[in-house]
């Protein structure tokens, strides 16, 4: 059985269209992605903060951290992401009530993922990442880092701790914590 070279020339002309197309087609799509539609860092947050003085003024200064209850209700959880902890490491967030978690990150890039819920988001330097949540089971949840972010990044846990609506005691600044265990 010989082969027909002509055959062979045409099927690897076919082949190398096909793969140039595709290549041209991705290539078209991240340039669009990235000029055309304004990619935005994850969890749709354009909200940006200055990294270089993330702890000395604004909202993430080290006496706003933590979960406080806003003027409107809102229940917020502001966290910091740094090499290698989370300011602070356990927040208390009420059960089966609408919470807004706020995390930024001085240094690099972070993940926040809190194991047995929906919450899972990058933490960019520069901007705020913004994730809403309802917790519907009482708990303390793990919080690890997912994105590796240097060599203590294994070390990189906090704890969310849902209690019961009634068990959850903001004092008179609306602010709450993790009791000692």
């Amino acid at each position: 059985m010989a082969i027909d070279e002509h055959s062979v020339a045409r099927s690897e002309r076919r082949w190398a269209t096909a793969m140039i197309t595709a290549s041209a087609t991705l290539l078209a799509a991240i340039v669009y992605a990235s000029l055309g539609a304004h990619i935005t860092p994850p969890s749709n947050s354009l909200e940006t903060v200055d990294p270089a003085t993330l702890h000395v003024a604004g909202e993430f200064v080290e006496a706003n951290l933590g979960t406080k209850v806003e003027s409107g209700g809102e229940v917020v959880a502001r966290i910091v992401t740094a090499q290698f902890a989370f300011q602070p490491a356990c927040v208390v967030v009420p059960q089966d009530t609408p919470v807004t978690f706020r995390i930024a990150s001085p240094d690099v890039i972070h993940g926040v993922m809190i194991l047995g819920t929906n919450v899972n988001s990058m933490v960019v330097p520069g901007y705020v990442s913004r994730v809403r949540t309802r917790f519907q089971d009482t708990g303390d949840m793990l919080m690890p880092c997912h994105e590796f972010c240097g060599l203590g990044h294994s070390q990189m846990l906090a704890h969310v701790r849902v209690v019961a609506k009634a068990d959850f005691k903001p004092d008179a600044n609306g602010r709450a914590t993790c009791a000692p265990e």
